[in-house]
């Protein structure tokens, strides 16, 4: 789970072009959104596709539990480590 974490890290890092950042300075379990990272609706949309794209998962924006799978890293690793098994 820990690889899986990092590659999340450098996908955000990358497709958000986040210069200033690596990937040890975000913190698993804090949020992405406001506080913590401090991503906004923009960055959600293109780290979802840039997600589908490097991990094969889709993400329905009409779909509430979508809003947790986003939370923090810890529950962005648990939803796509679960879609990948479930696709296997």
């Amino acid at each position: 789970m820990d690889e899986l974490k990092q590659q999340i890290k450098e996908c955000i890092i990358s497709s958000l072009e986040l210069e200033d950042i690596t990937p040890e300075n975000i913190v698993d379990s804090e949020p992405l959104f406001g506080t913590g990272l401090g991503l906004d609706s923009i960055d959600a949309l293109e780290l979802g596709v840039a997600l589908k794209k490097r991990f094969g998962v889709k993400f329905n924006a009409e779909n509430s539990d979508t809003r947790e799978h986003f939370a923090s890293i810890n529950a962005l690793a648990e939803y796509i480590s679960a879609e990948q098994a479930k696709n296997a």
